[in-house]
């Protein structure tokens, strides 16, 4: 994560929160929220147990008189319109909380039931010069109506934090968690690391997953899929990496529990002519391509291959149909961002899922609106 991010979270506007979406011009994106929004995900729950029929559920990072906390929504109809159904409202949100994540486990793990839901995010980034920074894991049994707290799984032990949290359950049926972790300064300003459970509860000691020298490379932002043939995409960002700022990389891990070498940068994620992302990709896996799986990849800076934004800056997408083999290809993006820039908020970390049969890509999407960030959604075609 950087830093910058954390300090600038301060600075959402305080207001209180409403339900129904609003509509807004700029390419027919909609306003899910009419108050702070930033660093969303979607989930489509669809495993085990009543209302698992495919409904779509978004969450947020937001701001009230009470602190940080992730509003829960829910749609039924494919993305079209969203409607506010729950809140994550951790006692420790009132000392900042950011990098929030949201996951439906696909099979039982201890106690927690195939289609619970889990969210995790870190918090206490404002708690002062000695803050320890810790990621907390809530469930849901209810479609997100209502949450319980599990676990603090990892806290800093020093001011550095660690951040943007992101599971999934590997082949053997352990859940794992995955994280971004600036505690090991001076040697590394951040690495990647994970835990691994067996209940969501207990948790065991840290693994690598990746650490790259010298000490200012910076790999971040974990995102774990899995694909159809059972193996499983790990993508991430690797920032101040040569002369690259913080371009999209991946590896492909056969059972979601070993990554390979930890110092190995792994593939960089680019087209035929060089266009990339810089920063905050984050991807999802939709039907389409010879192997039957497309993988879609937002990122916040769409740019050239000297690094220069782009006309499409802010309006692309990524595609690949062989697994992340290859050079990627360029699709429009529904939610439409102006400009964005090296910044918390415009395109931040967006979120895609395949809707529609496939058809469609719903995406949502952070940007500024009068000074305050709010998130964006909307969909259209995937090609």
């Amino acid at each position: 994560m950087r830093r910058v991010f954390a300090a600038l979270l301060c600075l959402l506007v305080v207001g209180g929160l409403v339900t129904p979406a609003a509509a807004e011009p700029i390419s027919g994106r909609q306003l899910l929220l009419d108050h702070p929004g930033s660093y969303p995900r979607l989930v489509r729950v669809e495993h085990s147990g009543p209302g698992r029929d495919g409904r779509i559920l978004a969450s947020i990072t937001s701001r009230d008189r009470r602190g940080h906390f992730a509003p829960i929504f829910e749609s039924v109809d494919e993305g079209d319109s969203f409607t506010r159904v729950g809140e994550v409202r951790d006692p420790e949100g009132a000392q900042g909380m950011c990098c929030g994540t949201l996951y439906e486990l696909p099979q039982r793990v201890g106690r927690l039931r195939a289609g619970t839901l889990l969210w995790a995010a870190s918090y206490r980034q404002h708690a002062g010069p000695s803050r320890q920074i810790g990621i907390r894991v809530w469930a849901s049994r209810d479609l997100g109506r209502s949450w319980r707290f599990l676990a603090e799984p990892v806290r800093s032990h020093n001011y550095d934090g660690v951040w943007e949290p992101e599971f999934n359950v590997d082949a053997g049926g352990n859940l794992w968690l995955h994280y971004a972790d600036e505690t090991e300064a001076p040697r590394h300003a951040q690495v990647l690391n994970r835990l691994a459970s067996t209940d969501g509860i207990n948790w065991g000691t840290k693994q690598r997953t990746m650490a790259i020298s010298p000490h200012r490379v910076r790999p971040g932002m974990p995102i774990v899929r899995r694909l159809p043939d059972g193996r499983y995409y790990f993508a991430y960002e690797i920032c101040n990496y040569g002369d690259r700022f913080c371009d999209p990389y991946f590896k492909i891990s056969p059972d979601g529990a070993n990554f390979g070498d930890p110092s190995a940068p792994g593939t960089r994620v680019a087209t035929a002519n060089g266009r990339h992302f810089q920063h905050a990709q984050t991807i999802t896996l939709f039907p389409g391509g010879p192997n039957g799986t497309r993988i879609l990849m937002v990122g916040q800076i769409y740019v050239g291959k000297a690094g220069k934004p782009l006309p499409g800056n802010g309006r692309t997408l990524l595609a690949n149909d062989r697994l992340g083999a290859g050079p990627w290809y360029e699709v429009p993006a529904p939610v439409h961002v102006n400009r964005p820039y090296d910044d918390w908020c415009p395109n931040y970390s967006s979120t895609l899922l395949p809707v529609d049969g496939g058809a469609n890509v719903l995406e949502i999407a952070a940007d500024y609106a009068d000074g305050v960030c709010k998130a964006y959604f909307g969909k259209g075609p995937a090609r």
